[in-house]
C-alpha cells in the first residue's frame, strides 16, 4: 500500500522529470535555431534579416544580468554567483553596487523578493540556452559623478553637473533606481514576443514578462504611495520617464506614476472627469506598450544615437547578436 509520503515523493519525482524534460526540449530547440542561423549566414546576408529565438533570449539575458546584479547588491550586499556569469562573448565585471540600509521593512522585503526572481531568471535563461548563452558583459551600477546612475539622473534633471545620484543611499533612492530598469524590462519582453517563432519559448518569455510586470507595478505602486507624502518621489518618476522618452525615439510612450484625469461613464450618465492613479502605463485600449531592441539599448546605453554599441549601464556593450542601436 502506498503511503501519503510515498505518493508525495512520486508527485515531486514526476514534477522534476517534467522540468528536466522541458529543459532538454529548450536546449535541443535552441541548438537547432543556432544551426539555422549559421546556415543562413553561410547562405548570404539576406538570410539573416530576422533574429533567431536564441538571439532574442540572449538579448533578454543581458538585461537580466543588469537587473539581477543591481537587486542582488541592493538587497544582499553581494552579486550573482560566478557560475552564472560565463558564456560566449567577453565576460565583464560589475562596477559598484552595495547593500541598501533599508528603513522601511516592506521595501526591504520587496527588494529581496525581486532579487531572488531576477537571479532565477538568469539561471533559467542560461539553462534554456545551454552552450549558446552569452556571458555577463561589463556592467556599471556604481556610485559617482561619472557612473551610469548619475548620468541617468542628470538626464532626468534629478541632479546637476558634477553631482552624484546614489541608488543605495536610501529606500527612496533605491525605488527611483529600480524604476529606471523595471518599465524597460516589461516593454522589452513585450516588444520581443512577436519575434519569437517557437511557442514554447514564447510561453517562457510570457511568463518572465508577467513577473517583470508584477515587479514594475510594485515599484510604481510604492513610488505612488510614498509620493503622496513626498512629492519629490512622484516628480522624480516623471523626470525619469521623460528621460527614457527622450532616448528611445520621437514617440511619447513612457509614463511616470503621477495621477491622470480620465473620462468615466457610469451607465447612461454623461461622462465625468475623474482622477486616477497611473500604476499600469497603458495606451487608450488599456494595453502596455512595446519597445524594440534598439529602443531598449538606447535607454540602457543612455544615448539617443542610432549607431551606438556601448555606454551607460553597459560600458562595453552587451553580448550577442542584438547589440547596437541601429534599427
Amino acid at each position: 500500500m502506498t503511503t501519503p509520503s510515498e505518493s508525495m515523493i512520486e508527485v515531486f519525482d514526476a514534477r522534476s522529470r517534467r522540468r528536466e524534460d522541458r529543459r532538454a526540449f529548450f536546449k535541443a530547440a535552441i541548438g537547432a535555431a543556432a544551426v539555422g542561423t549559421a546556415l543562413g549566414a553561410a547562405g548570404g546576408a539576406s538570410a539573416q534579416a530576422a533574429p533567431s529565438d536564441a538571439d532574442i533570449l540572449n538579448f533578454a539575458l543581458n538585461l537580466e544580468y543588469l537587473e539581477a546584479q543591481f537587486y542582488a547588491y541592493a538587497a544582499n550586499g553581494t552579486g550573482l554567483a560566478g557560475n552564472l556569469l560565463t558564456g560566449s562573448g567577453t565576460q565583464g565585471p560589475v562596477n559598484g553596487g552595495r547593500q541598501v540600509q533599508f528603513t522601511d521593512t516592506a521595501v526591504r522585503q520587496y527588494a529581496r523578493e525581486i532579487a531572488a526572481d531576477e537571479a532565477a531568471h538568469v539561471a533559467f535563461l542560461r539553462n534554456t540556452l545551454g552552450s549558446a548563452a552569452v556571458a555577463q558583459p561589463a556592467i556599471d551600477i556604481g556610485v559617482g559623478p561619472n557612473t551610469a546612475f548619475s548620468a541617468a539622473a542628470r538626464a532626468a534633471g534629478l541632479i546637476t553637473a558634477g553631482q552624484t545620484f546614489d541608488p543605495y543611499a536610501s529606500d527612496e533612492n533605491f525605488l527611483l533606481g529600480a524604476f529606471i530598469f523595471e518599465d524597460v524590462g516589461v516593454t522589452a519582453y513585450k516588444g520581443a514576443s512577436p519575434l519569437i517563432t517557437n511557442n514554447t519559448y514564447l510561453d517562457a518569455a510570457a511568463g518572465i514578462l508577467a513577473v517583470e510586470a508584477f515587479h514594475a507595478g510594485l515599484i510604481r505602486s510604492v513610488l505612488y504611495a510614498k509620493g503622496i507624502a513626498t512629492p519629490t518621489l512622484r516628480s522624480g518618476s516623471e523626470a525619469i520617464s521623460n528621460a527614457r522618452d527622450s532616448l528611445d525615439g520621437a514617440s511619447d510612450l513612457d509614463q511616470g506614476v503621477a495621477p491622470q484625469t480620465v473620462a468615466y461613464v457610469n451607465g447612461s450618465a454623461a461622462a465625468v472627469n475623474v482622477q486616477v492613479s497611473n500604476i499600469a502605463p497603458t495606451d487608450a485600449n488599456g494595453i502596455a506598450f512595446s519597445r524594440t531592441p534598439a529602443q531598449v539599448l538606447n535607454i540602457v546605453y543612455l544615448t539617443a544615437g542610432t549607431t551606438a554599441s556601448s555606454g551607460g549601464f553597459f560600458p562595453n556593450g552587451v553580448n550577442g547578436t542584438l547589440r547596437t542601436t541601429a534599427a
